[in-house]
């Protein structure tokens, strides 16, 4: 419970990224924080305040001339009885309005009266967000003290559109936030590889192989190991997630180029290899695609073995002090778990089942045996969220040890 017992005040404001600030009323409120949010009439035109009421279990702040909220100067309360204001989304007439001091709705309102670290995540249109006024606009609001979190490159909700103006994820946004409440970070001058998603080696330039995993649990690892001040370089293969906020990437096609990103950030204080690297290549890929011609056997494909990374960081001169792997299996999970802790020289294995009924490769959850040279014990199925944050914390007390 990284924010337990913080207190954020949430302002929404009007735009199609407000669906977004559902999502991050729940990461923040998982992690312990109580939230309060307050809605500008424009962000009720996309989401309503009986959504974000059910999410946050708090009442929606929404009219600065309500009798009953008003009673003991509300807006004045709101203001101050809170750790953080967070800002999500920030339309540019929201920023402008901060930017020159107007105060007529409750969110302006709120914010002006605020003597509390402002956090801001921009979301609005590329040519909106390079306007010189809203330029101007956020050079003001940064010399005032006003953090800023985003905006990232993209597509737009609008057809056509694209650049920068997408509003930060959720799990970024709350990465900012508890870098700006000061939380304990036991990582903080460690150096930590991650690595992550599947690697697709080439048989010709349109074929390749590979395999069904997503990226989601080793970009939850790097991303929680930078939340505890890691210094972090996420070594990643082809995936369509977002990058974790606060986090180096190398991306990578190849298990050779992915070995050779990995060495190249040695020495580190713990590697965690979450990849699920192909155990084979083409020997000798196709310098043009290989055409299927009527009557003809399919060409055989000569396999060649592929770096094991694992073992290579596992028994390597500049080992880090931690060296923790994975184990994707769908038979004898444990004992291959085990074998495979021996054989690669890690410290750690984290076992699972990846067989497709379970739903983990690719999916949100996971099920993990850890083993270790002492034993092993069970984790409860969790979002894999969660088991990068435990993981993390693993990790943080063994280096402290």
């Amino acid at each position: 419970m990284v924010l337990s017992g913080k207190r954020i005040l949430l302002i929404i404001s009007g735009g199609i990224a407000a669906y977004k600030s559902l999502d991050l009323i729940r990461r923040l409120r998982e992690r312990g924080a109580e939230v309060r949010p307050v809605m500008t009439a424009a962000a009720q035109e996309f989401v309503t305040p009986l959504a974000v009421g059910a999410l946050s279990a708090s009442h929606v702040f929404t009219d600065l001339f309500s009798r009953e909220d008003e009673q003991d100067v509300g807006h004045i309360r709101l203001a101050r009885h809170c750790d953080l204001v967070v800002v999500a989304p920030a339309t540019a007439d929201l920023m402008a309005k901060m930017a020159n001091g107007h105060a007529d709705d409750l969110a302006s309102t709120v914010l002006i009266a605020t003597d509390r670290p402002v956090l801001v995540a921009p979301a609005m249109n590329p040519k909106m967000w390079m306007h010189p006024a809203t330029r101007r606009n956020r050079a003001t609001l940064s010399g005032d003290g006003v953090r800023f979190v985003g905006p990232a490159a993209g597509e737009m909700a609008e057809s056509g559109e694209a650049g920068e103006g997408r509003m930060a994820e959720p799990l970024e946004i709350v990465s900012a936030i508890e870098g700006l409440l000061g939380e304990p970070r036991p990582l903080a001058g460690k150096k930590a590889i991650v690595t992550s998603g599947p690697t697709h080696e080439p048989i010709d330039p349109v074929r390749y192989i590979a395999n069904r995993s997503s990226g989601k649990q080793g970009h939850a690892i790097a991303a929680a190991l930078a939340r505890l001040g890691a210094e972090v370089t996420l070594v990643s293969g082809p995936v369509t997630i977002p990058d974790p906020a606060g986090v180096s990437v190398v991306r990578v096609e190849r298990a050779e180029e992915m070995r050779d990103a990995v060495l190249a950030a040695l020495p580190a204080d713990v590697a965690v290899m979450v990849a699920a690297v192909a155990d084979w290549r083409v020997a000798s890929a196709a310098g043009n695609k290989i055409k299927k011609r009527p009557g003809e056997a399919p060409p055989p494909l000569q396999l060649a073995e592929n770096p094991d990374i694992l073992k290579t960081v596992g028994h390597h001169g500049a080992r880090p002090k931690l060296v923790i792997g994975f184990a994707a299996e769908t038979e004898n999970v444990a004992d291959n778990g085990r074998a495979k802790l021996e054989r690669k020289g890690a410290d750690y294995i984290l076992a699972n089942d990846v067989s497709p009924a379970t739903g983990i490769m690719g999916g949100d959850r996971n099920r993990v045996k850890l083993i270790g040279r002492e034993g092993s014990e069970d984790w409860p199925e969790m979002d894999k969220d969660e088991v990068a944050a435990k993981l993390a914390a693993l990790i943080a007390a063994k280096l402290s040890a």
